[in-house]
């Protein structure tokens, strides 16, 4: 156990091409209950190690792994019922969410992960609180933490309902720029050659992720939205065709933490354009669908009904489909319906009593 946590990290400031993941793990870190992050993409692009990365950023810097064959209780925490009945207090084992507070709580290949542990984790990084109820007693603790999920969309998809509640969403690619695939893997290289020499070189750049996280969390009750951003998160919302509302929350929290980030004077539309892709990239449908179906809708009613399949003349001529008026308003198909013989059954003869 304590080898595990003495281990060596790589820094996140030394992370190379993936400003995106970068900047999304920092709003999430200034600002927890924007619900988490959601990162997917193939093996090997550096998922797992960005996780560890922010840990070491946070107050606590600590990081809960959550594995895929938890139990319910190992999440969220059981209450001793015999104890409440003999003593009349409440006795509460922890769980791993109460072991995350003001850290990470890192989900690899969250989309393997049971349903109720993904909504119970999911409620808890939403609110700040979880909650356990057993046979009519219920126990509360503070579970304030960064939640990280990660997956390979090959191994399967999350159902949409939960993608949603993730605040932010990156996909991460495979690299295929020679320069930059050098750069990472000399990198990680000359971690591994001299791990404590590496992370002294980013040592200063470390510090100050620290420090700007901490001023940004203390500064983002100080800023407002005004008129013009919430239109513009608005107007953004509804050109993705998202569902409810949770999108213009969402992408409203994100925007103020990349303005307190920035020790920004007041959120603007610049930092909602660069926090939107984020929010919409798991939560934007096809409009032009949308539209379509209702334009199509609206033209059939204008018609009195929904049209009748068409026919070619030289089909109708050669007898492959009838008349409209031989075969019937009610007719939809294009074959004339034949009549079908019937067959005589035999009666049923009853079983014995005894054989039933």
């Amino acid at each position: 156990m304590n080898s595990a946590i003495e281990r060596p990290v790589f820094p996140f400031a030394a992370l190379i091409g993936q400003a995106p993941l970068q900047q999304a793990l920092l709003l999430a870190a200034i600002d927890p209950a924007l619900g988490g992050v959601l990162i997917t993409g193939p093996r090997g692009t550096a998922k797992s190690t960005a996780a560890r990365a922010l840990a070491e950023l946070l107050p606590q810097g600590q990081l809960v792994n959550l594995p895929l064959g938890a139990s319910e209780d190992r999440l969220i925490g059981t209450l001793d019922i015999e104890t409440v009945l003999r003593d009349g207090s409440v006795r509460f084992s922890p769980g791993l969410l109460a072991k995350a507070h003001r850290g990470v709580l890192y989900v690899d290949e969250v989309n393997l992960l049971p349903d109720a542990l993904v909504d119970a984790l999911l409620d808890a990084a939403a609110s700040g609180v979880n909650t356990v109820e057993r046979d009519g007693v219920s126990h509360s603790h503070d579970a304030s933490f960064v939640l990280i999920g990660t997956m390979n969309p090959e191994e399967g998809e999350l159902r949409p309902q939960l993608i949603d509640r993730f605040g932010l969403m990156v996909e991460l690619q495979n690299c295929f720029e020679p320069r930059v695939r050098q750069a990472i893997v000399k990198a990680r290289l000359a971690f591994d050659l001299d791990a404590q020499g590496f992370r002294a070189a980013y040592a200063q750049q470390q510090a100050a992720y620290v420090q700007r996280i901490g001023a940004a969390r203390a500064m983002l009750a100080q800023l407002a939205f005004d008129d013009a951003v919430h239109a513009h998160v608005s107007r953004l919302c509804i050109d993705a065709a998202v569902d409810g509302l949770r999108a213009d929350l969402v992408m409203l929290r994100a925007a103020r933490a990349l303005a307190a980030f920035e020790q920004a004077a007041a959120v603007t539309v610049e930092h909602v354009d660069r926090v939107a892709q984020a929010v919409l990239l798991h939560r934007r449908h096809a409009r032009e669908s949308q539209v379509d179906r209702v334009a199509h809708e609206s033209d059939a009613s204008a018609r009195g009904g929904l049209e009748r399949p068409s026919m070619s003349s030289s089909a109708a001529a050669q007898g492959d489909a009838p008349p409209a008026d031989a075969a019937g308003d009610s007719d939809w198909g294009y074959l004339a319906p034949e009549p079908a013989a019937t067959m005589q059954v035999k009666g049923v003869i009853p079983l014995n009593a005894k054989k039933r």
